[in-house]
C-alpha cells in the first residue's frame, strides 16, 4: 500500500493560503554550522560561571512550583530591576514604567511596530543596517524605506531631516551601534533627528501633526568607546523616543530571551495594548532576575572584549584593510574582489565569520584571545600575507 502525503489525502495538492508578499520568502537565519571557532552571531564568547548558572538554575526551580499560574503579566520587579541597571551603567534614573521588556529585542521591536506601523504607514531606517528590520516592516504590514549611510557608515542629519520630511514614517529605526558596520551616533545627530520627528510623523485622522517614533538600538551599546554616551540621557526631553536593550551581548544571556527598552511612561503603554497575554513566562522573569543580581559578574568580560576589538581593528589596518570604526563586540572590515571565497576560505580552517554588510565587507565577532587568534592565523593563510 502506498502513503500519500497528508497534502494530497484527497488526491489533490492543498493549496494554503499564504499571505501575499510571503511567497517564496525562507527563514532569517546566520549559518549554524559545528566548527571549532564561532565569530558570527556576535555573541559573548564567555559562558556563566558555576556560580551565576547555580543561582539561574535555582531561581527557576523555585519558580516552576508556580507554573500552574500565570506568571505576572506586567513583570514589576523585573522592570525595576532592570531600571536599576540601567542607572548604574548609563547614570540615568528611570522608574519600573518606563522600562518595557520582551522575548528579545526582536519581539520588543515587533510591539513598536504593531503598536505605530501598520497598513498605510511607513518605518524609515539608513543602510546598511540590522537586516531584521525590514522584516519586522514586513510582518506587521508596515512599508519599509532604507536611507542611505556616508561613506564611513554615518549618519548625516540633514539627509535624515529631508528623508523624514518626504517619508513622514511612523517609526524611524537606528541602531547605535549599528549592525553590522559597529557605527555608534553622536548624541547631537540623535538630538537633531529627535527635534525634526517631533512633528513628522504620519498625518492624524484629525488633520493635525504627529511625531514620528525615534528608536535608538542599542543592543551593543554596552561596548560603546569610552565617552560615547547612551541615548538614555534625551528620554527626559522627548517623549517620542525609545532606547532598546538586551540581555543577549554584553550579558551573554543570548539563550535567554531577554530584550528590554526605555521609554516616556505613556509610549510603554501603549506597547502594553499589543503585547500578547503573559508574554514573558515565569521562567523567563526569574531567570533574568537571577542574572541581573550577577551583573557586575557578567559585565566584567566587556572591558576586555573591548580592549580585545580595538587590538583586532589595528591588527587589520597594519594589514591594510579597510576597518569601520566599531563600537560594537564586532568589526566590519574589507574589501574583498571576491569575499565569499575568504568567508569559505575561513570555514575550511575552521573559523566561522559573517558574509554581511555591503558588497566586499566581512563581519567577525570578538571573541576570547584564543578565537582571535585563530581567526587571525586563518586570514594570513587564505590571505597570503
Amino acid at each position: 500500500m502506498t502513503t500519500t502525503p497528508a497534502t494530497e489525502a484527497t488526491g489533490a495538492a492543498v493549496r494554503l493560503p499564504l499571505r501575499a508578499g510571503l511567497e517564496g520568502l525562507t527563514p532569517y537565519g546566520a549559518p549554524q554550522l559545528d566548527v571549532p571557532v564561532l565569530l558570527n552571531v556576535n555573541e559573548n564568547p564567555y559562558p556563566p560561571s558555576d556560580a551565576v548558572a547555580a543561582d539561574i538554575a535555582d531561581a527557576v526551580r523555585k519558580a516552576a512550583h508556580g507554573l500552574n499560574r500565570y506568571p505576572d503579566r506586567d513583570f514589576g520587579e523585573l522592570r525595576a530591576e532592570l531600571a536599576e541597571y540601567l542607572r548604574v551603567e548609563s547614570g540615568v534614573t528611570l522608574a519600573p514604567e518606563q522600562i518595557w521588556a520582551a522575548n528579545g529585542s526582536n519581539e520588543v521591536m515587533l510591539h513598536l511596530l504593531q503598536a505605530f506601523g501598520g497598513t498605510g504607514r511607513t518605518v524609515l531606517s539608513f543602510a546598511p543596517t540590522y537586516s531584521m528590520y525590514p522584516e519586522y516592516a514586513r510582518d506587521t504590514l508596515t512599508a519599509w524605506v532604507a536611507g542611505s549611510r556616508e561613506e564611513d557608515f554615518t549618519l548625516d542629519p540633514e539627509q535624515v531631516r529631508a528623508q523624514l520630511a518626504e517619508h513622514r514614517p511612523a517609526v524611524i529605526l537606528l541602531a547605535s551601534p549599528n549592525n553590522p558596520t559597529g557605527t555608534a551616533l553622536p548624541l547631537a545627530t540623535i538630538e537633531a533627528i529627535c527635534d525634526a520627528a517631533a512633528t513628522a510623523g504620519p498625518t492624524a485622522p484629525d488633520g493635525g501633526a504627529t511625531a514620528c517614533v525615534v528608536v535608538v538600538d542599542e543592543a551593543y551599546g554596552e561596548f560603546r568607546r569610552e565617552g560615547t554616551p547612551s541615548a538614555l540621557a534625551l528620554l527626559g526631553r522627548y517623549p517620542h523616543l525609545a532606547v532598546s536593550r538586551t540581555m543577549s551581548k554584553a550579558f551573554g544571556m543570548a539563550g535567554l530571551r531577554l530584550g528590554y527598552l526605555a521609554a516616556d511612561p505613556a509610549l510603554v503603554d501603549l506597547l502594553r495594548v499589543v503585547r500578547l497575554p503573559y508574554h514573558l513566562s515565569a521562567l523567563t522573569q526569574a531567570a533574568a532576575l537571577a542574572a541581573l543580581r550577577h551583573r557586575g559578574e557578567l559585565m566584567g568580560q566587556v572591558a576586555s572584549l573591548r580592549a580585545e576589538r580595538d587590538a583586532l581593528v589595528g591588527w587589520l589596518r597594519e594589514r591594510g584593510h579597510r576597518v569601520a570604526d566599531s563600537d560594537a563586540n564586532f568589526v566590519l572590515f574589507g574589501l574583498f574582489e571576491d569575499r565569499h571565497a575568504v568567508w569559505n576560505g575561513l570555514l575550511e580552517r575552521g573559523v566561522l565569520i559573517r558574509e554581511v554588510g555591503p558588497q566586499g565587507w566581512l563581519r567577525v565577532s570578538v571573541g576570547t584571545p584564543q578565537e582571535t587568534a585563530a581567526f587571525k592565523a586563518a586570514l594570513k593563510e587564505v590571505l597570503g600575507r
